[in-house]
């Protein structure tokens, strides 16, 4: 993967492997692709606190790895994830952050 583009960082385009749904957008570094791909659990590096995050490490609502594939530019990735606990992703407590009030029509 190439790190170089976003100073270490990738983004990782999280979608539900069953409806296809984007879920949300987050970045990894190398170690959080690491761990993740180790771990078999969605890992991203936060860009606010500095520092590694395992989705859901507090609210139980995880994201097991089904598949991680990257783009042709190997600077973005696609992981195709089965939601666990109650399956809410956002941090707004909804399925998707990409169904809120702020959606462009």
């Amino acid at each position: 993967m190439d790190f170089t583009k976003l100073n270490g960082l990738i983004p990782a385009v999280i979608q539900d492997n069953e409806t296809k749904d984007v879920l949300m957008v987050g970045f990894m570094n190398d170690e959080a692709l690491s761990r993740t791909r180790e771990g078999g659990y969605v890992v991203f590096y936060s860009r606010t606190r500095q520092r590694l995050w395992l989705k859901g490490e507090t609210s139980g609502n995880r994201l097991r790895v089904v598949s991680i594939a990257p783009d042709c530019d190997l600077d973005t990735l696609l992981v195709r994830v089965v939601r666990e606990g109650a399956g809410d992703v956002c941090h707004t407590g909804a399925r998707t952050c990409f169904d809120g009030p702020g959606v462009i029509r």
